[in-house]
């Protein structure tokens, strides 16, 4: 156990994770009243912070008890305690620098006291940026929550690996023997499950993907999906794991263009036979801070904006296909039917998905616990495939280690049934290649 200390907690820690005050060990929690006040602001609406305040306020009303706001209240053996702080005595440093008594500003005056009449060490656990530099000049000490913080990052650095076979035969039987080879045969040692990689000799190469299933390495092909072939290796990485009904759940990472959600709709449109639907959604960031309610219309008129993207990687493969053909007439009866569905990813709450090829775009603007709430949607015959970009984070309170698609990522590694292949290479064109690398 170490030296006990005093975090103070901002509101964006708790809309972020509602569960957060049990993630600090031994140490003590003080939540400003401000925040509660603030708290109160957003426990209506259908977003994931509303349901995270009223989460909030029943584990508080749990745990509650008559020393909460004085001597605080235990959160179990081997914790700390709770405390909710009334006190509002604004020190007078304080008011010489920031003398507006915004929400930030009395939550600094909490920290600030706090860290002059306690022994132990006091630090403001804060998700907004700015508050962290406006604590610091105040010398408070500060941090970021980082319980689901992903620290590796290097999954999203390259393509993929290339691996050097030990003669250039392995690589001749790769491409003559369907069932493929093991790794001991290949002497590979250390490779993750489902990972693609390049096996390369002197001579040639192939395109690999470790199957865990057969406990093989396979060669990957340049599959063709309802008008959409892979123009590069990562898409055929991609493809070959969208198209396995083994792969349940697969994330596709990757910057503006380089295909993730057009290879994702076009390999789930193939799949028509084997799902009841195939379903496409993405989270809606409201454009100015505006909630979507003071937009004109009907829910659809809403929404239809912000799922614009997806409807245009629909005509992609509609002109792919040259408006006609047997694949268009089951592209015009899926939407007919409504087995070709895209919606709001909010409107997917406490449904269940069974035999669905379920596609959620913009995934880095989901929390953690959001991500969790879509998977444990999924139900028998289902797959769910996230894609995302998690350099255009849109969110305020998310960066590139802790946005949910990231977090995904990091926990379900080395699954059998899980699949991720980071595209680094655009294929929009050459002036979204220039764009996104430049600017």
């Amino acid at each position: 156990m170490g030296i006990k200390k005093n975090f103070v907690l901002d509101t964006n820690v708790i809309l972020h994770d509602s569960k957060c005050i049990h993630n600090f060990q031994e140490h003590d929690i003080y939540i400003p009243i401000v925040v509660l006040e603030e708290l109160d602001r957003f426990k209506k609406g259908n977003e994931e912070i509303n349901f995270n305040a009223r989460e909030f306020a029943r584990e508080i009303d749990n745990i509650a008890d008559s020393h909460l706001f004085k001597d605080g209240a235990s959160l179990g053996k081997g914790r700390g305690r709770l405390f909710i702080v009334t006190e509002e005595n604004y020190p007078e440093e304080l008011a010489k620098a920031f003398s507006e008594r915004i929400p930030d500003h009395r939550i600094l005056a909490v920290a600030l006291n706090l860290s002059k009449k306690s022994k132990n060490k006091t630090i403001l656990v804060t998700k907004d940026i700015n508050l962290r530099m406006k604590a610091k000049s105040l010398g408070i000490e500060t941090e970021d929550y980082t319980t689901d913080k992903v620290q590796n990052m290097d999954a999203f650095d390259n393509g993929f690996r290339t691996i050097e076979a030990s003669s250039p035969e392995q690589i001749d039987q790769l491409y003559s023997e369907k069932e493929g080879l093991s790794l001991e045969e290949l002497k590979i040692d250390s490779i993750d499950k489902n990972e693609c990689f390049i096996l390369k000799s002197s001579r040639a190469s192939v395109m690999c993907r470790y199957n865990p299933i057969s406990d093989k390495v396979q060669r990957v092909e340049k599959m063709r999906a309802f008008g959409i072939e892979p123009r590069n290796a990562e898409q055929a990485f991609a493809m070959d794991v969208l198209l396995d009904d083994n792969v349940k759940l697969v994330a596709l990472t990757g910057k503006s263009g380089t295909g993730k959600t057009l290879l994702a709709l076009a390999a789930a449109l193939c799949k028509n036979e084997e799902y009841k639907q195939v379903f496409l959604s993405r989270p809606i960031v409201a454009l100015a801070g505006k909630d979507l309610g003071y937009l004109p219309g009907d829910a659809n008129d809403k929404v239809s904006p912000y799922m614009q993207p997806l409807f245009d990687n629909l005509g992609v493969i509609k002109s792919a296909l040259n408006y006609q053909g047997k694949e268009i007439r089951i592209l015009d009866e899926m939407q007919r039917e409504k087995r070709l569905v895209i919606e709001a990813l909010a409107f997917i709450r406490g449904r269940s998905l069974s035999e669905t090829f379920f596609i959620v775009d913009e995934a880095q603007n989901l929390t953690p616990h959001e991500i969790k709430t879509i998977i444990t949607r999924a139900g028998e015959g289902t797959k769910i495939v996230f894609t995302g970009d998690i350099q255009q984070i849109d969110s305020p309170y998310l960066d590139m280690q802790s946005n949910g698609l990231v977090y995904m990522i990091d926990r379900m590694k080395g699954q059998d049934i899980f699949a991720h292949v980071n595209l680094v290479k655009g294929e929009r064109s050459y002036l979204s290649e220039l764009a996104a690398n430049l600017l």
